[in-house]
């Protein structure tokens, strides 16, 4: 690649990403300003009063608690975590290794569970986890959360354990190992970058989360942290400073999050892409 040509090519890299971050940015910056400076026209790139009054209103005391709210999030995205991670290892090692009649089928199901809008399951899961007397539980959104992680585990890790010469498995046969022992020990550790990427993955669908906390949910203090949005949005306006902020604290978990796994991230999904 030429000089200019890198040049060109760097110039562009970085106007995308600037055009990806924007949103952050006026974000952070909405949530720093005060209500009337919001609405000014023509708007104001940075705030000229820096309000801090939003931020600290996250944590003022009142019907919504952050903090138990964080405690909430992170008990029910763990939960959906190792739910998804535990039942979608096994299932695609079994469709990855083994040839049976539907298999395609079952394939294209899962995918297909992937393409539902959330609106259409909200009914048919109210229902069920009413029957079941779950309604207003943990559990309730755990599982309805279980059922978007595990489809995409699903998928993933078909690749990777496809991927694996069986020559290794074997291998593990000729030094004792019988198919569970083989499993665990020997294809398990080897495929652990893709289960990595379906257990944040899994994670981060179940923290981001609102349509099921919200409906399967109806006790404030078991509510997650992403159903907090509603204390600002009020019936003859929304506090959008506060908003913004709700929006920024919310988003700090995830950050850090995918700053220190980025690595088990990108090798993840690159390495599992070898065999289809």
């Amino acid at each position: 690649m030429t000089r200019k040509k890198n040049m060109a090519f760097s110039i562009g890299m970085i106007l995308l990403i600037a055009a990806f971050l924007f949103p952050l940015y006026w974000t952070v910056n909405t949530s720093l300003k005060t209500e009337q400076e919001i609405f000014q026209n023509p708007p104001t790139f940075y705030p000229h009063i820096r309000n801090l009054q939003s931020y600290k209103a996250q944590v003022s005391n009142g019907d919504f608690n952050m903090f138990r709210s964080f405690g909430n999030s992170f008990v029910i995205a763990l939960g959906a975590m190792l739910i998804s991670v535990v039942l979608a290892v096994p299932a695609s090692y079994g469709i990855a290794r083994y040839r049976f009649r539907g298999k395609k089928f079952m394939l294209l199901t899962f995918l297909f569970t992937q393409m539902l809008p959330v609106a259409v399951l909200l009914t048919p899961m109210f229902v069920l986890f009413k029957n079941l007397r779950m309604y207003n539980t943990w559990m309730s959104t755990i599982l309805a959360d279980a059922t978007i992680g595990i489809p995409f585990s699903v998928l993933i890790l078909k690749n990777y354990f496809a991927s694996i010469p069986k020559d290794i498995e074997e291998a593990a046969y000729l030094d004792g190992c019988n198919k569970y022992t083989a499993f665990f020990r020997v294809l398990i550790p080897v495929a652990k970058p893709g289960v990595a990427v379906c257990a944040i993955f899994s994670f981060l669908y179940a923290w981001g989360d609102l349509a099921y906390g919200m409906t399967f949910i109806i006790d404030q203090q078991k509510r997650p942290i992403t159903a907090g949005i509603f204390n600002f949005m009020g019936q003859y306006g929304t506090k959008w400073s506060y908003l913004t902020a709700f929006a920024v604290v919310v988003i700090i978990p995830v950050a850090f999050l995918f700053i220190f796994m980025q690595k088990y991230i990108v090798s993840g999904m690159t390495s599992g892409a070898v065999k289809g």
